[in-house]
């Protein structure tokens, strides 16, 4: 079952005769390809793969700038702006966020191209986000797993501030 969904296993969990009592359950950390290495006998280690952030700061103001980082595909976007000195929050929230832990939706970021290759937005997300544009994410809760382009403080709705 190794990268079958949740509803796959929970289907062959399902499927079994009523005379199987135990089952035993491999929990790995690591990547699907990483896990398909090690069940093939190998070490697990795979070469990582590159992405490529298109970091766009302060759009239309004079000091616009253009950065580009080189990621692991699969990072957290927030980690991986911060971790270049690039700051994703706006105004205060700049020293009172929650550290990346989703509990203050203040890491806005407008994912301009390659949205496609992010992770779905969570309900919690979308709701969060309700009131501004599709391609709006909040960066903590967005990995990417190809090429992406992100503006940092996009202009945000009023009701943003409600949480």
């Amino acid at each position: 079952l190794i990268g079958a969904p949740f509803d796959g296993v929970m289907g062959a969990f399902a499927a079994l005769g009523r005379d199987v009592r135990e089952v035993d359950l491999v929990f790995f950390r690591g990547t699907k390809e990483e896990l398909k290495g090690v069940c093939a006998g190998g070490t697990g280690s795979v070469e990582e793969e590159k992405i490529t952030i298109t970091v766009v700061q302060n759009k239309g103001a004079k000091d616009e700038g253009i950065r580009r980082i080189e990621a692991k595909t699969g990072c957290n976007v927030r980690q991986v702006l911060t971790d270049n000195g690039i700051n994703v929050y706006q105004s205060l929230t700049r020293w009172t966020n929650c550290k990346g832990k989703q509990l203050c939706g203040t890491c806005i970021v407008n994912i301009t191209d390659g949205g496609g290759g992010t992770n779905r937005k969570s309900l919690d997300e979308a709701s969060t986000l309700r009131e501004n544009p599709e391609s709006y994410r909040l960066s903590c809760v967005t990995f990417a797993y190809g090429d992406i382009t992100v503006e940092t403080f996009p202009p945000i709705e009023a009701a943003q501030w409600t949480r």
